[in-house]
């Protein structure tokens, strides 16, 4: 796919920091490109899928170009280990647990679509039904 989606944290409706040091060591093993200068990565699974990955911000990861059942489920595992939710641009935003749900921002929380998803297989359907 090739559109962005994103990898944010947030407490009582604001984004907070994201843990980058715990995202590398969850992306490094499947990194086969950087470059520093951009804080991007390119990740591949064992089966040949890849993500282009944005270090935007502390408080936001961009998954851009991601393809493949593999690539989602190394995002779940991303996400738990942050304890972040993600955010799919005129789609769904997808939580690992039913109560952060009260910590998104207002317009997130009360206007888009809010799913659980906890696995790759979950993450995957709830952005091809949106």
């Amino acid at each position: 796919m090739s559109y962005d989606i994103f990898v944010c944290r947030f407490e009582n409706g604001e984004t907070v920091p994201l843990n980058m040091s715990a995202a590398h060591e969850v992306l490094d093993p499947f990194v086969v490109a950087r470059d520093p200068a951009t804080d991007f990565l390119l990740v591949s699974t064992a089966d040949g899928e890849e993500a282009g990955v944005y270090f935007n911000s502390p408080t936001g990861i961009t998954f851009n170009r991601f393809e493949g059942h593999g690539i989602m489920d190394l995002l779940a595992v991303l996400l738990r280990r942050l304890d972040a939710v993600l955010v799919v641009p005129g789609g769904p935003t997808i939580l690992q647990r039913d109560e952060d749900r009260e910590h998104l921002f207002p317009a997130l929380r009360d206007e888009g679509s809010v799913l659980i998803a906890r696995t790759g297989a979950e993450i995957d359907q709830a952005i091809k039904a949106s």
